[in-house]
């Protein structure tokens, strides 16, 4: 059951996944209950996080209600930036061939490569010894 007015979306970065819901109001963006900028107090974050939001500016026209789990704050900025992408996607189609020149609308696959056996790591060896 989803509502008229409320925009929904899903994005996902290494193990961190992130829904977004855009509602009409202020521009105020709010991350798992707390503001934005307190939520990233790093700024190379934030920008990265809000990447597709310079080419659709949501001022003044809807509140961002993020609900973010899993993963470290790199990976969880990875996963905002492609809910919204995805959800500008939704309420302005125009700006496809925009966001995906710009790689936004792209998940990045990347994610961390399994211990194997007999190894100390993924690639790492145990060290060896001669004598």
């Amino acid at each position: 059951m989803a509502k008229k007015n409320i925009i929904h979306s899903v994005g996902k970065r290494k193990t961190s996944i992130a829904r977004v819901y855009f509602k009409e109001g202020t521009g105020k963006i709010t991350v798992n209950g707390r503001d934005f900028d307190k939520y990233f107090p790093l700024e190379s974050l934030r920008v990265a996080a809000v990447k597709p939001l310079v080419l659709y500016p949501i001022e003044d026209k809807f509140d961002v209600y993020v609900n973010v789990i899993g993963g470290g704050p790199s990976g969880q900025a990875g996963a905002i930036k492609l809910a919204f992408a995805k959800a500008i996607l939704l309420i302005n189609p125009d700006l496809k061939e925009t966001l995906a020149k710009a790689s936004m609308l792209t998940r990045d696959p990347r994610v961390k490569e399994r211990k194997k056996y007999g190894q100390k790591g993924a690639r790492a060896r145990f060290q060896f010894s001669k004598r």
